[in-house]
């Protein structure tokens, strides 16, 4: 987009973007008001994010996906960016991974527990090796102009129900006429024992993608987790699927995945809207930057600490904390109508670790 602009032209595009509140130049004005509003309703186990009127995400936590969620993300359009299986499916999608629903954040080795994979579709004789994440209280919400902030705790659980991690996390909605933007803000607590994060390809803050936002493919898949299960994934018709990921680093289509980069964006069209899905990573997080877990069949994960298996052995990190020991990691997830470009997600991101230190 600048390779033939001068330095000043340069210079006054990215003073653009930033005054019209750090949004691409597609998202026009942010001066428009946008009321967020954030409902909770502890009856349906869930609490329900609105932009005037109409439902942007759902934090809802049920039994049976074993983590709570953020299902599902929409554009401003109203566009679904998440797929609808296994909770609510939608014709022509795939039926793959039940465990990959809507926007979540866990890992698949903690203390030797697989967090990440579990499901209601694990046999019973097998639970005891995976763990799940409790809702315990919602502490904080707050309605507001073109903003909203959930504030929750969570425990993370053995499969005998005793408290490894207490989970602490702030949810920050955003919305514009043309863009919503969701900032997560997860602090983990170790309890009464040491914690460890064995290195591990599956984590950590994932999003399970539309099947018009997945990249086109001619033929199945099977893909293998970190404890030896397969997974197929069927070929399908690629009628309308469209979706292409490029990061920071000038990786793109299935070349992003195990690599490393600051963010990560996925373009698509959806309905005829144009739409560009990011994940910004932030300097503070363990394991900066993160290596990317995004497949072409609609994974689109931020990992940064599973390393040896995207490093091909030449790195490893055993993440771990101590007893009583924290640690923050700070995410933005940008649901922008429009095709971002490189230079545009780059003003978004440092906008992202200028308002967030």
């Amino acid at each position: 987009m600048f390779r033939q602009q001068s330095v000043g032209a340069r210079l006054l595009v990215f003073l653009c973007v930033m005054v019209i509140g750090g949004l691409p130049i597609f998202a026009q004005s942010t001066s428009s008001k946008a009321m967020v509003r954030v409902v909770v309703n502890e009856a349906h186990r869930r609490v329900d994010v609105t932009v005037d009127g109409k439902l942007f995400t759902s934090y809802i936590w049920t039994d049976t996906i074993k983590k709570p969620v953020l299902y599902p993300l929409k554009t401003a359009q109203g566009n679904l960016v998440t797929r609808g299986f296994p909770l609510e499916p939608r014709a022509g999608e795939r039926v793959d991974h039940p465990h990959h629903v809507g926007l979540w954040f866990n890992y698949g080795d903690v203390n030797k527990l697989d967090f990440w994979n579990n499901s209601d579709a694990i046999k019973a004789e097998e639970r005891q090796k995976y763990g799940s994440i409790r809702h315990t209280k919602i502490k904080r919400v707050k309605s507001g102009n073109r903003r909203g902030e959930l504030e929750v705790e969570m425990e993370w659980l053995t499969s005998s129900g005793k408290i490894l991690l207490r989970e602490n996390t702030t949810f920050i909605f955003h919305a514009s006429e043309n863009a919503r933007t969701i900032d997560r803000i997860t602090k983990l607590t170790a309890l009464n024992e040491r914690v460890i994060f064995a290195d591990n390809k599956e984590g950590v803050l994932g999003i399970r993608v539309a099947r018009q936002l997945e990249q086109p493919s001619d033929k199945p898949e099977v893909f293998t987790d970190a404890s030896g299960k397969a997974t197929t994934v069927a070929k399908l018709d690629n009628a309308g699927v469209s979706g292409r990921y490029q990061s920071s680093e000038g990786k793109t289509g299935d070349s992003v995945w195990g690599t490393r980069g600051r963010w990560t964006m996925l373009t698509g069209t959806i309905e005829q809207e144009a739409i560009t899905l990011a994940i910004l990573d932030h300097p503070k997080n363990a394991g900066f930057p993160t290596y990317w877990h995004a497949r072409g069949y609609g994974l689109f994960a931020a990992n940064p600490l599973g390393q040896q298996v995207f490093s091909n052995g030449k790195e490893k990190l055993n993440f771990t904390l101590e007893p009583k020991q924290s640690t923050t990691f700070r995410h933005r997830i940008l649901i922008l109508s429009g095709k971002a470009t490189a230079d545009e997600l780059e003003s978004q991101y440092q906008r992202f670790t200028s308002e967030m230190k």
